[in-house]
């Protein structure tokens, strides 16, 4: 028999939703529907600090409103450290990691330096490199000392690595489109990001890290989600290189944007549903709103 689908949504409970969330919900949700797959919510609370419980509940009370059904228990990684501890430990033994102990004004100084230093996706400039070349035993002697670093992936390395471990290029399946139009096989170049951090110094995993281990252990076969993560698709591919994991198909849609053109966002404070509806509207309005009707 074929395989039954399996999709999900992930948000993070940093704030309350907004309508971007509604919509890339929906419409995760109305795929699932369609395919007569499952459909999974996973609550992506890696970052302690920014997230609350409170976010959580009213999170879970919006998704229920606007007529969302979801497989229980749902997944929370903070409660899944040790998932993501194995899945470095696999990296490491790869020799894809190395630990970076420079700090954020270290760096902001180091990219002030070089003129033209290039930027990733998103408008940050690329990590220079301050920690990769420093020797094994000064690397060991500081970790021992527990002075604070995060673990970065070795770009070529890890290229290296994967060419090794897959016949022919490394691509994804592409059935949406990326902000360019990007569709179909594409190709990966996570060199765009340069030397991401896979475990940060406060947080011993990241989001492209975790995501990626999630995806498999839930085994995700669709990832639908905004044209913002496009990009991250080509790091999450090379990892599920390196890790041993299957590839899922990946559908990227539109944003929902205000009226000047700019994205919603929580850190922006935009509109959420939890207004909207002590407004008093209807989760069939929502849909009208974000074009899902």
């Amino acid at each position: 028999m074929p395989e039954q689908p399996v999709f999900r949504f992930a948000p993070s409970p940093n704030g309350h939703l907004h309508l971007g969330h509604a919509y890339s919900a929906l419409f995760t949700f109305d795929r699932a529907r369609r395919a007569g797959g499952r459909f999974l919510l996973r609550i992506e609370d890696i970052d302690t600090l920014r997230c609350s419980e409170d976010y959580v509940v009213q999170m879970l009370d919006d998704l229920a409103w606007l007529g969302l059904v979801w497989e229980e228990p749902v997944r929370r990684q903070s409660q899944h450290m040790a998932d993501y501890r194995a899945a470095l430990s696999r990296l490491d033994a790869l020799g894809v990691l190395y630990p970076c102990f420079a700090t954020r004004q270290e760096i902001r100084d180091a990219v002030a330096a070089i003129p033209g230093h290039p930027a990733d996706p998103d408008g940050v400039p690329l990590y220079p490199g301050l920690s990769k070349s420093l020797p094994p035993g000064e690397r060991a002697t500081r970790i021992a000392a527990g002075e604070p670093h995060a673990l970065r992936l070795d770009i070529e390395r890890a290229l290296a690595a994967a060419a090794s471990l897959h016949p022919g290029a490394v691509s994804f399946e592409e059935r949406g489109s990326g902000p360019g139009g990007e569709t179909g096989r594409l190709a990966i170049e996570p060199e765009i990001w340069g030397d991401v951090i896979l475990a940060r110094k406060d947080i011993a995993t990241s989001y492209h890290l975790s995501v990626v281990v999630d995806d498999a252990l839930q085994g995700v076969t669709h990832v639908t989600r905004g044209q913002d993560l496009f990009h991250a698709t080509h790091v999450h591919r090379l990892l599920q290189v390196l890790l041993g994991l299957p590839e899922p198909a990946y559908e990227h849609h539109g944003l929902i944007r205000d009226a000047v053109g700019r994205r919603l966002s929580k850190s922006a404070r935009d509109r959420g549903l939890m207004s909207l509806r002590a407004e008093g509207r209807t989760p069939a309005e929502i849909r009208q709103m974000i074009g899902l009707a």
